[in-house]
This record gives structure tokens, sequence and C-alpha cells, in this order.
């Protein structure tokens, strides 16, 4: 198993421009999609759920920031740690919470289980399996759970290799002013 890499927070634009640009050269769960296809497909389809809501938006972008640094069972606090300097806390939030938003989700709702890829089932077991009762009690009770539950709504449906959504460019104007 790969080590957690020590990874510099992103501070600057340009760093995470370069990092998103790294994700593009990264596959994805499923052949002919990269880690940035999924990233924005999950933003595109995070943008018709809560068309008002960038910070989430810009989560769903970004929650997989983390995938190439380190173990799978990591990546979302990682990728949480990374941007906050840039982004902000809520963000960062978001993005630290779409892993146990699955483990959520199939621990209340076991059938959630059989709708998951095969990667996705096998990172749910890295990522802690299902969710004690004080776990659940302690997710349901955060204030941005409801919004984890929609990113990990639209990962699920970010997989589709080929899809066409709006690219990097339509996301450099919300980057910016998220910036701070």
């Amino acid at each position: 198993m790969r080590e957690v890499e020590k990874w510099s927070p992103i501070e600057t634009l340009d760093q995470l421009l370069s990092d998103m640009e790294a994700m593009a050269n990264a596959p994805g769960e499923e052949p002919g999609l990269s880690e940035l296809d999924h990233g924005l497909q999950c933003a595109e389809e995070l943008r018709q759920m809560a068309p008002n809501d960038i910070d989430l938006q810009l989560a769903g972008l970004l929650h997989d920031i983390a995938h190439s640094r380190c173990p799978i069972s990591h990546h979302a606090q990682v990728g949480a740690d990374a941007v906050r300097p840039l982004l902000g806390e809520r963000i960062a939030h978001l993005i630290g919470l779409h892993a146990d938003a699955k483990r959520y989700l199939v621990t209340t709702t076991p059938e959630y289980l059989l709708r998951l890829s095969p990667i996705s089932r096998k990172s749910f077991e890295l990522q802690g399996g299902l969710m004690s009762q004080a776990e659940v009690a302690r997710f349901a009770a955060d204030p941005e759970a409801a919004n984890a539950l929609w990113l990990r709504s639209a990962d699920d449906a970010a997989k589709a290799p080929g899809r066409i959504v709006p690219g990097m460019d339509a996301w450099l104007a919300p980057l910016r002013a998220a910036a701070q």
C-alpha cells in the first residue's frame, strides 16, 4: 500500500490548476474516463442539483484531487487539507465528508451497496466499511451532511466516459472567486 504522501497545501490558483492538469492524465474508475473528467461531470451534476451552491459544485469538481497522492483510504481528508488554505473551510469540509457519505449510505441503506461499482465497493471497505452507530450519529449531525449526500449522489452519476459537460474554462471564474 502506498504511504500517505507529504503534500504541501495548495496556496495559489496556479498550484491548483497544475494539480487539476495532473488529474486529466490520471485514469479514472472507468476506461476512457480521467480523474478530471470525473470531477467535471460531478461538478455539472451538482450545478444541476444545486445551481446556487458554487462551493458544493467546486467540492464536486475537486473531491478526488488527492486520489493519486495517497491511499484511497485517506484521499478525502488529504484532499480537504490540501485545498483548505486556498478555497476555505466549507469546500474543504465537503471534500473531507464525501467518503463518509458513502459509508453512511451503505450503513443506513444497505441496498445502496449493490448500486456501487466494483471499484467503489472496494474503496468502501478500504475507507472503513460500515459505520458504527456513533459514526452514523456524528455524520447525520454534521450541518453539511445533506450536501455531502448530494455530492455522493453526483459522484455516483459522474462516471460516464465520453459524456459532454462544460470543461475547465467554465470553472475558472468560480475557482478564482472562491480562492482566498
